[in-house]
């Protein structure tokens, strides 16, 4: 058996960056984290994105998942990005599996293509598209505990050469850009930093009250985008954080960081 990889909390930047030369420069920093993932040298991703939410926990179980363009306002050629990894239908079984014998109701869809939270940060990571992808959902009711359970549950996939990736954004609220985001996105990512760095108890009880944090309800008024830390932390609960991307006045403002647990 092999080690057991490590887990990761990405911000995974904005729409189709990567096929955008100027949004490419902009986050030139966050591709360099990226690029590094290839280092982990799994056998399959599964991507935990804020961009698919169901009422239970859904597995992406399709051989060849479809695209889904998850954003608006693009060029039109962005809406004809094809990433065209190999799903890893067995693994999704397996993965419904250990969430099922953790009493967390999961069922398989064959039918969800690969939303923008995965192909984007996928394409820089491997642009090949040669590494198997599969998700899993986020729940509706955006629960901590809810989503530490089902990192819990996936653990085990750590060991079998998945390296888990919840994929979202430390700060995501798209009407406060610009220099008005810079106060509340840097308080909420210095807290954010001084709560990964906790012992693992203390950490878990802290997030699990994380809208208490500085500025928490206008740096995410709908926690989507941060509920994948807890699943990716929830595989690792006892894990060191190590900060892999931070970046400051991203558009204009924005505070931004990424996280690995090792």
């Amino acid at each position: 058996m092999r080690d057991s990889l490590p887990t990761y909390f990405i911000s995974h930047g904005g729409g189709p960056w990567p096929w955008l030369p100027e949004m490419r420069r902009m986050f030139a920093n966050l591709e360099t984290s990226l690029v590094a993932m290839r280092a982990e040298q799994p056998e399959a991703v599964l991507m935990v994105s804020g961009h698919w939410e169901t009422e239970d926990v859904a597995v992406m179980s399709a051989p060849n998942p479809p695209m889904v363009y998850d954003y608006h306002g693009f060029p039109p050629e962005t809406y004809e990005i094809s990433y065209p990894a190999p799903g890893a239908p067995e693994l999704a079984r397996r993965a419904a599996e250990l969430l099922r014998a953790a009493g967390v109701p999961a069922h398989l869809d064959a039918d969800q293509g690969f939303d923008h939270g995965t192909f984007a940060p996928m394409a820089v990571t491997w642009p090949q598209a040669e590494m198997p992808v599969f998700q899993v959902s986020i729940r509706k009711s955006y629960d901590p505990e809810a989503h530490f359970a089902i990192g819990r549950a996936l653990a085990p996939l750590r060991a079998e050469g998945v390296l888990i990736v919840g994929s979202g954004l430390s700060f995501h609220n798209l009407r406060l850009f610009g220099p008005q985001a810079k106060v509340p996105s840097t308080a909420f990512d210095r807290w954010l930093a001084e709560t990964l760095a906790l012992p693992a108890a203390e950490r878990t009880a802290a997030l699990r009250d994380w809208d208490s944090a500085p500025y928490a309800r206008v740096c995410h008024a709908q926690e989507d985008h941060l509920v994948p830390l807890f699943v990716a932390l929830g595989a690792a609960e006892t894990a060191r954080a190590e900060r892999v991307y931070h970046d400051v006045d991203l558009m204009g403002g924005v505070t931004a960081s990424s996280y690995r647990f090792h």
